[in-house]
């Protein structure tokens, strides 16, 4: 497979964790902190994507002394991306937005992936030994 025939679906990690927006900080902080994650995507009940929570988001709440809810900080409009779309179209998303992330989302805005830095890294380590870029 060649680099330009790479779609985000090739790439993207399924195996996500998520948060709901009325969790505190304090509990979104500890599953970054248990999967070693650096984004929790915040959905609603029914699996939809309503924001995404950074560990840049919380880096000045979880000091203070006041709990604060995954909703007060959360970024409401996350970039996203179809599972079809080009590789190459997303990293041009983080790029141009200076994120090191972009959810993927279906038809009705379910959650159904991320794609980060670290899969395109990925990418980058399978071409310069000249290993296949898929999976």
């Amino acid at each position: 497979m060649k680099p330009r025939d790479l779609t985000v679906s090739d790439l993207m990690t399924t195996n996500l964790i998520t948060v709901k927006a009325s969790e505190t900080i304090k509990e979104a902080h500890a599953d970054m902190e248990l999967g070693l994650i650096r984004h929790l995507p915040v959905v609603d009940d029914r699996g939809r994507l309503v924001g995404v929570l950074s560990d840049r988001d919380i880096l000045g709440t979880i000091a203070g002394k006041r709990t604060h809810k995954v909703a007060e900080v959360m970024t409401r409009t996350p970039i996203t991306t179809r599972p079809d779309a080009p590789a190459a179209e997303a990293a041009t998303l983080m790029l141009d937005h200076k994120i090191s992330s972009v959810l993927v989302v279906d038809e009705e805005e379910a959650l159904i992936g991320m794609i980060t830095i670290t899969d395109y890294l990925e990418v980058a380590r399978r071409a310069l030994l000249g290993l296949p870029l898929e999976r």
